[in-house]
Parts: C-alpha cells; structure tokens; sequence
C-alpha cells in the first residue's frame, strides 16, 4: 500500500437537491436532507489536488457554497462548478469574490429544447445571461456544458458555435446510467443521427488552432465508441487517480456505479481522521480491484480525462495525425482503437459478462 497513487482529482457532489427537472437524470426526485449534507469544515480531510470539480444536484442551492470554495481552494489551485444557471444572482456574487473559479453552465440545446429537456421555462434564458455576465466581468474559465441524448444532437452542434463565437469553453458528454442518475433506462436509440453528429463537431475542432480542441475531438471520438457500445478506448482508473465525494461523505471512484454490476464505497470522510486512511485502505483496494475488471464502458470527462494526461502518448498521436488531415482537408480517421496498456481485457466489455 505505500506505493498507492495519490489522488489528482476530485469530484464532490454537494447536494441531490436542485431546481430542474431533467429528463436524463431523476437527482431532482431524490434530494438529500439539508442536515446530512456534508459540510464545509468536513472537507479539511481532502489531500492536495490539481483539480477539484464541485456538482450536484444544483452546488448553488448551497447557502454555504462560499465557505465550501474557500476551503477547497486550500487544497487545489483549480476549481469548476458545473451549475444549471437557475440561480443566476448567486453565481455572480461568488464569482466576484473568486474571479479564477471555473463555472460550467449546464445547457441541453438552444432555447425551446434546453427547456424541454431540463424542466423548467426560461433555463436557456437565465444559464445565456449568467454566461454572458461572467464574461462580461473577465472571468476567463467559463462554458458549456451539454450532455446529449436522443433528442439533442443537432443542438449541440448550433452551441459549439455559439460558444466559440464567444470565445468559451464547449465541453460534451453523453447520457449514462448510474446510481447517481437514478436512471437505468439512458440509452441513445438513434446512434446514426447522434454519431454523425459528433463526426460533425469532431471535424470543427480540429479545424481549431489550440491542441486543448485536438484532445477534445479525441475525448468526443471516445463518446462516438461508448455510444456504439465499444470498450473504452483507455482504461479506466477510477479510485487510483481521481474520486468522488458523495454528500454523505462516502468516497466513491466513480459516479457511474449502477448496482446491478457493482457499486462499494472506498470509506466515508466523516469515519476518518486522514484521507491517507481511506485511500489506503484494504477496503479501497477491494474497490480498486472491482474497477480493473468492471464491466462498464462508461466514458465521462471525470475518468477518461485522467487516463488521457496518463497515457497521453496515445490521444497525442491520434490529435496529431488527425490535424494534419484537416489542415489536407481531409476527413478525421475516426479508428477507435482499443490501446492495450496492461489493463485487464474484459474491463469495459459487458458483451463478455452480462
């Protein structure tokens, strides 16, 4: 155990609690209770990270969500809130005592179908406006944030435009099952329209001068192959690099769990006096095992990010190639290949055990 990796990442799902009412995710019917919700002071365990990502449920509906940020920013130099937008005032005012925060504005599609989608009238109007405030104020790590589903593909695209004509951040994912979602039932039933879609977006990004939009059109190559139900492109190492903190303070590697496969905490923060006695644990190597052979092909920024900067070498040469085509005018050769760097085999695969 002494040798154990240590942490890079975290994401700490404040609250279940939120305003919307989305389609993909059934969080909204499932709010925690304000009094079990972890606390700030309860965050002082975290070890030092280069990146913390603070979502929910809604972080905003957070009367403490200063006291939150103010600790985490002891513990890592950057910090992203993935937030609806619906409380437009508080973003603002937290923004303005914390210009370098990262705010990631969760929007499905333009006006009508980010509405319809997310549950509430008038969420593309409010998550547009707070974008455009912060913007305005010079915060510079801002965006999109746009997870797509059967409905939303076409949209997708009219937003990578929009936010590039603003000059921010355009970040994708697409819909999955988890304990975290209450769903079992996100799957995308119209693969052509959806995949043709990212083909498209892929394509424009690597028209993009900056590598960072190169291993973007990587990441959304991940997605077409997760999409197309293909084992993951690079392992996944959840619990080794990154973690996730549940509002009650369990740590968990992931937040795609479902527990018909699998789903075991690595310890509760409020059950230890340092996060080495979580992590080192024999209760999180019992985890760490589960994940070398889960059967999930999950594919989300949380856990493919960190395997990319890992094993960069791979999305590097991918990125590299790929521009040069487009700079040839060339098509993106889209081979999603399965990189063999060790991991088990049926890690990812649920044709080989479900």
């Amino acid at each position: 155990m002494a040798n154990i990796q240590q942490p890079t990442d975290a994401s700490i799902i404040l609250t279940y609690r939120c305003p919307m009412r989305c389609q993909m995710c059934n969080i909204w019917q499932n709010p925690t209770d304000i009094k079990k919700e972890i606390k700030p002071e309860e965050l002082e365990i975290l070890p030092k990270l280069k990146f913390i990502n603070l979502t929910g449920g809604e972080p905003f509906i957070r009367e403490d969500l200063e006291d939150v940020v103010r600790v985490c920013y002891t513990k890592t130099p950057r910090i992203v809130i993935s937030t609806s937008g619906w409380f437009e005032d508080r973003v603002i005012a937290l923004a303005k005592k914390f210009p370098n925060i990262g705010i990631r504005i969760s929007i499905e599609g333009l006006s009508q179908k980010n509405d319809e989608l997310r549950g509430r009238a008038g969420g593309f109007d409010k998550g547009l406006r707070t974008l455009l405030t912060l913007k305005d104020m010079g915060l510079k790590d801002i965006g999109f944030g746009c997870t797509v589903s059967n409905h939303n593909s076409h949209d997708m695209l009219s937003l990578y435009q929009l936010s590039k004509s603003l000059g921010m951040e355009f970040a994708t994912a697409a819909f999955h099952n988890s304990y975290y979602f209450h769903k079992d039932d996100n799957v995308i039933t119209n693969r052509d329209e959806v995949c043709r879609n990212f083909e498209q977006l892929i394509e424009w990004q690597l028209k993009e001068n900056h590598p960072k939009s190169w291993f973007r059109a990587f990441f959304n190559m991940g997605l077409i192959n997760y999409i197309e139900g293909g084992r993951r492109m690079l392992p996944c190492e959840a619990g080794m690099m990154n973690f996730f903190i549940d509002p009650y303070g369990d740590v968990f590697p992931c937040n795609g769990l479902e527990e018909r496969y699998w789903k075991q905490s690595m310890g509760n923060i409020r059950q230890a006096s340092t996060f080495a006695e979580i992590w080192e644990s024999k209760q999180a190597e019992e985890v760490r095992a589960k994940v070398r052979r889960c059967p999930k092909n999950c594919w989300m920024v949380g856990t493919a990010s960190p395997v990319m900067h890992k094993y960069l070498r791979y999305p590097a040469a991918w990125a590299l190639r790929n521009k040069l085509r487009s700079l040839q005018g060339k098509p993106a050769c889209l081979d999603m290949k399965w990189y063999d760097v060790g991991q088990d085999p049926t890690q990812g695969d649920l044709r080989e055990k479900f």
